[in-house]
């Protein structure tokens, strides 16, 4: 990834301060593509680009030409990563989206012929037009195994869903089995068990343990510290439900998680997450260091607990770190929580974040900013136009409208 200093860089990470001054740079376009065919995100899974890309497209008037020749690259059907061609899919989906429909036709090609199909396949139904899918049914038909079929479906009221199932036996049975639901995993119920009997099973691994640490955790039983201690560096899922439980016991937990966050004995993550929602003032130094510790490291999934604590604990002199790790982390998943910090521990500094978060490509930030940036003109038709925008995500436009309301 590129300095965050450069407008490359910025594009790769998503920023607003980029997507406002793209329009001024010339080739600008250029590393829109860029950003698109190699996917600059620092966790695929979570983090929205699509948007931003499409709209910055549409703003500068490129055409979508170039993300088709790299769906339809040589390397296509060689290359089974599907993540070469899935960003290109939601921008592609997102385009059509903004109205450039020229986008369809290589997207339903692409859902024929491509090595990532599915991906595209979905992104078609997800649009919820009947005729950008038509033709597609027989696809989904022949290519889908039950599984994926049942994912397919999962907005039973979607039309093109509604259209094929009409007409295919296979896809009808599918969104039936969907709509009349299945049998969910329960755990044993243990609450009738004595507290010496759960701490007994928590310590088998099996479904009855996970089931008795987490009725510890309802009864927020003091054991369950010593037991996290036992448990946590061998993980699995007594280990995930040791950490759900403990949060439980809210504030009784946190002298424990203060030793915790102190020695690196496996415990210590569990330690910071306690100290962000129920540390005081004095545990400030601790989730400081603990975020200067996972930007060093750039370990920026590790940063989001130290950062909402610092934020609820409004310590103002985390203020230029949140700064720093607002430009320059690549993982934007991690704004969303550096804004609200940043609200909460230096109003004003916040200002220019919230101006530039109505156009970040995380849509929480997007939301936030609506409800707390600055009104001024240039704010206000960006609200305008974030409340217009039917591909944009309901939470956003809402507060956008909401916000704008307000202020007649």
């Amino acid at each position: 990834m590129q300095s965050a200093g450069t407008l490359l860089g910025q594009l790769q990470r998503g920023l607003g301060r980029a997507a406002r001054r793209a329009a001024q740079v010339r080739g600008a376009g250029e590393l829109v593509y860029e950003c698109v065919r190699r996917d600059p995100r620092w966790d695929r899974q979570v983090e929205s680009r699509s948007l931003y890309y499409a709209r910055l497209m549409v703003d500068l008037e490129v055409s979508c030409d170039p993300l088709v020749d790299h769906l339809f690259d040589a390397d296509d059907l060689i290359d089974g990563d599907e993540w070469r061609t899935s960003l290109t899919i939601d921008v592609l989906a997102d385009l059509i989206r903004l109205s450039r429909r020229e986008a369809a036709a290589p997207l339903r090609r692409y859902a024929i012929e491509g090595e990532n199909w599915y991906e595209a396949l979905n992104a078609l139904t997800d649009l919820g037009e009947p005729s950008l899918t038509e033709g597609l049914a027989e696809v989904v038909v022949a290519r889908c195994e039950d599984d994926d079929l049942h994912w397919l479906v999962n907005d039973p009221d979607n039309p093109v869903i509604q259209d094929w199932a009409a007409h295919h036996p296979r896809i009808a049975e599918a969104v039936r089995r969907r709509t009349g639901g299945r049998s969910h995993h329960r755990e044993p119920d243990q609450s009738t068990r004595s507290d010496s009997e759960l701490l007994e099973l928590a310590r088998h691994s099996d479904d009855e343990a996970v089931a008795a640490i987490l009725e510890l955790g309802r009864r927020r039983h003091p054991a369950l510290l010593d037991l996290a201690e036992e448990l946590l560096p061998s993980h699995g899922r007594r280990g995930s439900a040791v950490c759900h439980a403990i949060r439980d016991l809210g504030a009784l937990a946190v002298p424990r998680a203060r030793v915790w966050a102190a020695r690196p004995l496996g415990c210590e993550n569990l330690g910071i997450s306690i100290l962000s929602r129920f540390g005081t003032q004095q545990d400030v130094p601790t989730l400081l260091n603990d975020l200067n510790r996972s930007v060093d490291k750039e370990d920026w999934r590790a940063a989001a607990g130290a950062i909402e604590g610092l934020g609820r604990l409004r310590a103002g002199e985390a203020v230029p770190l949140l700064k720093t790790t607002w430009t320059e982390s690549p993982y934007a998943y991690l704004r969303s929580r550096l804004l609200t910090a940043l609200i909460r521990t230096a109003p004003h500094t916040a200002e220019s974040y919230t101006t530039e978060g109505l156009w970040d490509c995380e849509d929480d930030v997007r939301q936030i900013a609506a409800q707390s940036s600055p009104l001024t003109d240039d704010t206000r038709l960006r609200l305008q136009r974030l409340r217009a925008d039917t591909a944009e995500d309901p939470t956003v436009w809402t507060a956008a409208g909401t916000r704008l309301a307000a202020t007649y």
